[in-house]
C-alpha cells in the first residue's frame, strides 16, 4: 500500500533533516521520496517501483529530472554526512581515550599513549545492467558473483569504520578507456580513484587511520599516499608476488623469491598460533619484514588455517612496518567489517 511522505519514520525524518539546508524545497521532497521508496520497495528498485510506494507522489518525469540534472548535490550531501559523522564520533573518541588511560596497568616508565584506530576500507563492485543502453558509464566488467564479465557499472567504494560505527564514502564510477573516449571524459584507473580517496579523506581528529585494501589495490602509489598522510596500510597479496629473501650465498646477500615458494619452505616452527577475530578459530601466522617487488618495504603476513592444509590455501597480506602488532594488523580487515569478506 502506498505511504504518504508525511508518514515518515522518526529516524528517517531526523536523517533527512540533516540535509535540509543543502536542498531547495522541491529537491528536498524528491530526496525524501527516493529514501522512503528505497526502504519500502520490495521489488525491482526502478523509478516506477519507487513511485509506486509513495501516495500522491510526483510524476515519473520529475523524479527522472531530479536524478539526472542535480548530480552536483551529491558532493554537498556527502560533505554534510561526513561532517555530521565526525562531529558525532568526536566525543566517543575522547571517551575511548579516557577509558584506555584509566584501564592501563600501573608500571614503571612512560605510559603508553592511547590509540583509537579507524579503518578506511576500499574495494570495487560490479552492478549488472541487462537492459541498459544509454546509461552513462556502461561497460563490460568482471562480476565475482557470476564469475564472468557482464554489462553494467563498476563502482569504486570506500567505507570508514570507527569504534563499531560505519560511514560510507561517496562511490566513484570507474569507466574503461573506450567508454571514456566515447563520452569525452578523462580516463582514471581504479588505482587512481583509490589513491584520490586516500589523499583526500579526512578522519576523525585524534585517531589513527588504517587503510585496508584487497589484492587488486596492492600498488606502490597507495603505500606512498598512506605514508604521506601518516596512515597505516594493509593490502592483500597474491601468491605470485616476489619478495626479497636473505641468502648469504648470493652475491648481493639476498634473492627474489616467489611468495608461494617462500611459504612452501617454511617449517611448523616458523608459525605462531593465534585466534581469528571472527569465529574464534585458531590460525597460524608467519610474519617477515622484507621488500615486495614493485611494492614497498613492508611486513608480509602469511595466514594458514592449518599446517596440514595445502600451501595453495594460504592467504597473504602486506602491511606498513610501523605501529601495532603484525598479526592483529593482518586480521584487521575482518575485525573492522565484522563478517567474512573476500580477504578473509
Amino acid at each position: 500500500m502506498p505511504v504518504p511522505i508525511l508518514c515518515l519514520d522518526e529516524y528517517l525524518r531526523q536523517f533527512a533533516q540533516r540535509f535540509r539546508h543543502e536542498l531547495s524545497k522541491p529537491q528536498y521532497q524528491y530526496f525524501v521520496i527516493v529514501l522512503l521508496g528505497l526502504m519500502l520497495c520490495e521489488g525491482r528498485r526502478t523509478l516506477q517501483g519507487l513511485l509506486r510506494q509513495i501516495a500522491d507522489g510526483p510524476s515519473l518525469a520529475g523524479l527522472s529530472r531530479f536524478l539526472s540534472q542535480a548530480p552536483g548535490l551529491a558532493a554537498d550531501v556527502v560533505e554534510v554526512w561526513l561532517a555530521h559523522f565526525r562531529e558525532e564520533m568526536q566525543p566517543e573518541v575522547a571517551a575511548e581515550v579516557q577509558r584506555q588511560r584509566r584501564e592501563q596497568p600501573k608500571r614503571q616508565g612512560r605510559p603508553k599513549l592511547p590509540v583509537v584506530t579507524g579503518y578506511l576500507i576500499g574495494d570495487d563492485s560490479t552492478i549488472e545492467k541487462r537492459k541498459g543502453k544509454k546509461m552513462e558509464g556502461l561497460g563490460r566488467h568482471h562480476s565475482t558473483t557470476q564469475d564472468k564479465r557482464v554489462r553494467g557499472h563498476n563502482l569504486v567504494e570506500s567505507l570508514y569504520v570507527l569504534l563499531g560505527r560505519r560511514c560510507p564514502l561517496a562511490p566513484q564510477l570507474y569507466r574503461q578507456p573506450p567508454v571514456c573516449a566515447a563520452e569525452g571524459v578523462p580516463f582514471a584507473s581504479k588505482i587512481d580513484l583509490m589513491e584520490t580517496v586516500i589523499r583526500t579523506f579526512e578522519p576523525v581528529a585524534g585517531t589513527v587511520t588504517h587503510v585496508l585494501l584487497d589484492t587488486w589495490y596492492s600498488a606502490k602509489r597507495h603505500g606512498l599516499a598512506a605514508r604521506e598522510r601518516g596512515f597505516l596500510i594493509t593490502s592483500g597479496l597474491k601468491s605470485n608476488r616476489w619478495l626479497r629473501v636473505e641468502d648469504p650465498a648470493a652475491p648481493q646477500g639476498w634473492i627474489w623469491q616467489r611468495l608461494s615458494d617462500y611459504t612452501a619452505q617454511l617449517s611448523a616452527n616458523d608459525y605462531i598460533q593465534v585466534k581469528w577475530p571472527k569465529g574464534e578459530e585458531d590460525v597460524y601466522v608467519h610474519v617477515v619484514t622484507t621488500r615486495v617487488r614493485k611494492l614497498y618495504s613492508c611486513q608480509v603476513v602469511i595466514v594458514r588455517q592449518s599446517l596440514d592444509a595445502p600451501v595453495s590455501q594460504a592467504r597473504y597480506w602486506a602491511r606498513s612496518r610501523s605501529g601495532g602488532v603484525a598479526s592483529d594488523a593482518a586480521l584487521a580487515y575482518c575485525r573492522a567489517l565484522g563478517h567474512r569478506s573476500p580477504l578473509c
